[in-house]
């Protein structure tokens, strides 16, 4: 019995300093400043909305948080450095719908997207919209596959570059609607918009931020929108399911993670924080004008989002024959 004691205090001391780690580093979170690391140059609104929300996060976390603007091909140098990053929640960074993308579009990723995160909640969805010129006779979706009917092949629409998710959104909506049009890539969402106004292409499929300041001085029109529902800003555009295509949505998101087996009471912190920042009013305000819908998540939410979106979007990228990189 004494042996089997003295085994048992032995066994305790060993393993007591790793307890007392895991419980003082519980209680003490965060106790120095932590990183954002964002996959996109500085500026643009992947960028803002995540500076806006860490901004408020700090408040609760009583700790800073410096964004560390990590752009590259395919958000690839930044959601690598975040998966390689210790699990401590020091180290957080922008996931969304681009690496879902990335999931199907690139042949040899450094990381897996659905296995080498542990996710803290969405921040955000960018709908998408489908805009023509002003003058435009076309005035609902309707309108468009009777138009393109009409005219097999002849029409053409716009949206960025191929693999985007506006890109795709247009795919989708092609194959939804099963009217045949072209879909030419552009540069930029700025050439996107340009070439509707000038009548150069006949509509335009872009995320709502670059096109509310063209969609308020009257140069565009929206027709519809492609996500779950209607956008407060333009609350008599209706959505795709509205328009008779129940089920259709097609958004881009983005959200907050860290690397995998970072310690869950750690990512329930986390959690809080971010929930805190997206029911606070200045915060809501600042991301509705910036065409944002903001929106949080539980951490398995938002792992059940990648999950289904790795799904769905291979299926489109397959179907669209777009060649991988």
């Amino acid at each position: 019995m004494n042996q089997c004691f003295r085994n048992f205090f032995n066994f305790t001391l060993l393993i007591a300093p790793f307890l007392w780690t895991d419980i003082a580093f519980s209680d003490t979170f965060p106790s120095k400043p932590m990183r954002l690391v964002v996959p996109y140059g500085p500026g643009g609104v992947g960028d803002l909305s995540a500076r806006i929300v860490a901004q408020k996060m700090s408040e609760t976390l009583s700790q800073p948080i410096v964004i560390d603007n990590r752009p590259g091909a395919g958000l690839i140098p930044g959601t690598d450095f975040l998966a390689k990053s210790e699990p401590d929640g020091y180290t957080l960074g922008i996931v969304g719908n681009g690496q879902t993308l990335g999931n199907t579009l690139f042949r040899n990723l450094p990381f897996d997207i659905t296995k080498d995160f542990t996710h803290v909640s969405t921040i955000g969805f960018f709908d998408i919209a489908i805009v023509v010129n002003s003058s435009s006779n076309i005035n609902s979706v309707q309108d468009l596959i009777n138009l393109a009917n009409r005219n097999p092949g002849q029409l053409n629409a716009g949206s960025i570059n191929i693999g985007s998710t506006q890109n795709l959104a247009a795919e989708l909506f092609k194959s939804t609607i099963k009217a045949d049009f072209t879909i030419v890539p552009f540069k930029s969402s700025g050439e996107v918009i340009s070439a509707v106004i000038g009548k150069n292409i006949d509509f335009g499929v872009e995320i709502l931020t670059p096109l509310l300041g063209p969609l308020k001085g009257n140069s565009l029109k929206p027709i519809v929108l492609m996500g779950r529902k209607r956008f407060p800003a333009l609350p008599n555009v209706p959505t795709m399911s509205e328009s008779g295509f129940s089920g259709f949505e097609a958004s881009s998101w983005n959200g907050i993670s860290a690397s995998a087996r970072t310690p869950k009471d750690v990512i329930e912190k986390l959690n809080k924080a971010v929930l805190y920042a997206l029911n606070n009013n200045e915060v809501r305000v600042k991301l509705l004008d910036l065409g944002i819908e903001p929106k949080g998540s539980s951490s398995e939410e938002m792992r059940d989002l990648i999950s289904s979106d790795v799904k769905k979007w291979k299926v489109i990228i397959e179907n669209a024959k777009i060649e991988k990189q």
